[in-house]
């Protein structure tokens, strides 16, 4: 199979990146929906749509404004449609929870939120990153070149990092387990399995970094590894709280 991936469907060329895409948002939606169902939410129904559309709301705006920083000279030179297109899901994570962590706010929610959603989340990150790898050099998801093993042609010929099948590794373990964790109800606190989440996922995204062909800014680091580094001391106390109990 050659990259990218562009199959042709009663003459018309089919975007794959493109479709997987929609079919991640589809398909991590009604995962969500299953687990619903399937799990007791102690939150309200119109509660949780409304802090469905704060995590929406707020990943539309940050996950435009982190992809706009990865590389402002050349979305600058794409003009104001291209700045509206482009999207980072690094930003849409961020973005995502600022936007519940203010819709609780307002609608006066106390509980955790986040650990129904985790799970979807990933799977939907899974198919999402499907899409990114049969793109090939055509989606900012590939690496730099290698003379390793793992190295392979992504369109233009040279062998790079799929930077893409990386994650999706990543992201399939950590699924089975954060899956297998909430198998044991009462584990952790309520929202726990959602910051182990953000936490890892942050992490290997912030080393993985170092594989692209990146606009580093200071101290030769990106936009989506400062995004990180703030995801980091969001999470600070949660993370010295786990460290703490380890040690007892």
């Amino acid at each position: 199979m050659n990259l990218p991936f562009e199959p042709v469907l009663f003459g018309i060329k089919l975007n794959m990146h493109l479709i997987l895409e929609y079919l991640a948002f589809f398909v991590g939606f009604r995962y969500y929906v299953f687990l619903r169902k399937k799990r007791e939410d102690t939150i309200s129904l119109n509660n949780r749509l409304s802090i469905i559309i704060g995590a929406v709301f707020g990943a539309l705006l940050l996950s435009r404004l982190v992809a706009f920083f990865e590389n402002p000279v050349v979305a600058y030179e794409q003009g104001w449609f291209a700045i509206f297109n482009n999207k980072t899901i690094m930003g849409g994570l961020f973005g995502g929870l600022l936007g519940v962590e203010l819709a609780k706010k307002i609608i006066g929610e106390k509980q955790s939120s986040g650990d129904l959603f985790t799970l979807p989340i990933i799977l939907g990150i899974i198919i999402g990153r499907f899409g990114c790898f049969l793109a090939g050099i055509k989606e900012f998801t590939y690496g730099v070149q290698t003379t390793s093993f793992f190295g392979m042609n992504l369109g233009d010929g040279v062998l790079r990092h799929p930077i893409a099948l990386y994650e999706i590794v990543f992201l399939i373990l950590l699924f089975m387990l954060i899956n297998k964790g909430q198998q044991k109800p009462n584990r952790f606190e309520s929202g726990t399995y959602f910051k182990i989440f953000m936490i890892s996922y942050f992490t290997f995204r912030f080393f993985i970094e170092f594989l692209k062909p990146n606009t580093f800014l200071i101290f030769n680091l990106s936009s989506i590894q400062y995004l990180c580094l703030i995801c980091w001391l969001y999470y600070v106390n949660p993370i010295y709280t786990f460290m703490a109990r380890k040690k007892l």
